[in-house]
């Protein structure tokens, strides 16, 4: 399904820009389409087969894109890391993809290579011509697929925690899902959109045909920055623009953002985790433009969202109602579903869902409720219209800066600080960030550790986005009945610290 609809754009939209490179080169839909098949039959000669997996370990680059089409060729299935992970959390994603071959840049590739993988050095392009330049075979395209709904094209990681992260699959059946609701049976009409986040995640790995479709044109950067990204809305002249609520919040905080020329914007789509009444309201005022907001998780693939004609306060209150052909149900502790305004967690039933984990049979049982509905892990309710109020999350996971962040995961390389005696994180509303944590640390006699040095500590190991910003010193920390630490507790003093 993604390597044909590459052809069918190809054929649609000719030379128009697909994607333009942050050094401002562009890559059409029709050198989308040729490169990706040179580059799938390059693939194919490094032993790349239908059914194998295709590791991606590099920034937002345009050969992401080509890599990412040309496996899809084959019938293998990709597993794109996110850049911004540590060396050691890409090692592990990649442990987990099991890949037979590994594209990446000299910065992102693994020290330790996957059993059973290769990996081939990606340099980044400086036109066109120069794409996986070492990698493709010019002039050749491999044969076509077969028609397989099943067939599986994607697998998208969520985070993890101190076990292993999981990887969403999607096959051709999901991706079409995903494509129906987001453009129908339409061809064109897409505008002028910035990637603002990296590639791996579930955005633009379930999105892609969707974006083909649209036959608009996607701009990169090399690392967003919200100056930056207003810089570039203007000279372009976006159409679109938004992110996570952080990204918002930072264009919105930019000493001269009243000089920019915005007028180009149409829609300001919020997505990746809630945001304020507030933040909401106040870009719609300085966009000039409506507020969109879309929710999902990576396993449901597509879920709620608001529409630009809705009343105001759906994208200020809400994130909205399920989409075309999503079933939303809130469910007790049971799986039992509940009433409106009960609250429960939330889950998700549509076409659109994850097949499963990959090589996690276990855990793809446990994210199914009894009659297939997948379980998002977030706490809400939904009101007499069918809108959701999210109000937390069932896990401890807390979301800095539209990334997922897991305590427990931070905690067990905090512990072994020789300063830390006991440490427990917490999440703290932050008005920028969502989100941040909040490390409570029972140091050891006599070193007491620095915020600096934790964070420098935690370094080697973890995402910057996972460590702490905070630090509070304590003698012990609370328990329960339980003799489990308190979190609520923990939760509830951080806020107070932070309000006095």
């Amino acid at each position: 399904m993604l390597g044909q609809t590459a052809r069918l754009a190809a054929q649609r939209f000719g030379d128009t820009p697909a994607f333009v490179a942050a050094a401002g080169w562009t890559l059409s839909y029709r050198e989308l389409d040729r490169l990706s098949d040179e580059a799938a039959v390059g693939l194919a000669r490094l032993g790349l087969r239908g059914g194998d997996v295709l590791g991606l370990a590099m920034p937002s680059l345009p050969e992401y894109v080509v890599a990412y089409l040309a496996a899809a060729k084959l019938g293998a299935v990709t597993a794109g890391v996110n850049d911004r992970l540590s060396a050691a959390e890409r090692a592990t994603v990649l442990d987990v993809a099991g890949p037979r071959l590994v594209l990446a840049t000299a910065e992102q590739a693994p020290a330790d290579v996957p059993a059973g993988a290769a990996v081939v050095e990606v340099v980044p392009a400086t036109g066109p011509a120069s794409v996986l330049a070492g990698l493709r075979v010019a002039g050749e395209a491999p044969v076509p697929l077969t028609t397989d709904p099943d067939r599986p094209v994607a697998i998208v990681f969520t985070s993890g925690t101190t076990g292993a992260p999981k990887g969403a699959v999607f096959a051709n059946r999901q991706l079409e899902a995903i494509t129906g609701v987001d453009v129908g049976g339409r061809w064109g009409g897409g505008g002028r959109t910035l990637a603002g986040t990296s590639f791996a995640h579930l955005g633009f790995m379930s999105k892609l045909p969707g974006t083909l479709r649209s036959g608009g044109t996607t701009f990169m950067i090399r690392r967003w920055r919200a100056a930056e990204a207003l810089e570039l809305t203007e000279r372009h002249r976006l159409t679109t623009t938004g992110g996570i609520p952080t990204q918002v919040a930072l264009m919105l905080q930019v000493p001269d953002f009243d000089r920019y020329d915005l007028r180009s914007v149409r829609l300001v789509v919020f997505g990746g985790g809630p945001a304020t009444p507030s933040l909401v309201r106040e870009a719609r005022a300085r966009f000039g433009a409506p507020p969109i907001m879309r929710y999902t998780c990576t396993e449901a693939g597509v879920a709620l969202g608001t529409g630009p004609e809705d009343p105001p306060e759906d994208a200020e209150l809400t994130v909205g109602r399920p989409r075309a052909g999503v079933e939303m149900t809130i469910r007790d502790g049971d799986g039992r579903p509940l009433q409106a305004g009960d609250v429960g967690e939330v889950c998700l039933r549509s076409a659109a869902v994850m097949c499963g984990y990959h090589r996690d049979p276990e855990a793809t049982r446990a994210a199914f409720t009894a009659d297939g509905a997948v379980r998002t892990g977030d706490l809400g309710w939904a009101d007499d219209t069918g809108r959701l109020h999210l109000v937390g999350r069932s896990k401890e996971m807390y979301v800095r800066g539209g990334e997922n962040v897991f305590p427990v995961e931070v905690e067990g390389v905090l512990a072994e600080h020789p300063g830390v005696a006991e440490v427990a994180v917490v999440p703290r509303q932050d008005d920028v960030m969502g989100e941040i944590g909040v490390a409570v640390v029972v140091p050891r006699p006599g070193a007491a550790p620095t915020l600096a040095d934790l964070r420098g500590f935690g370094a080697e190991r973890l995402a910057a986005y996972k460590l702490p910003e905070a630090l509070e010193l304590v003698d012990a920390l609370p328990r329960n009945a339980m003799e489990k630490v308190d979190r609520r507790a923990l939760t509830e003093a951080a806020a107070r610290a932070a309000s006095t």
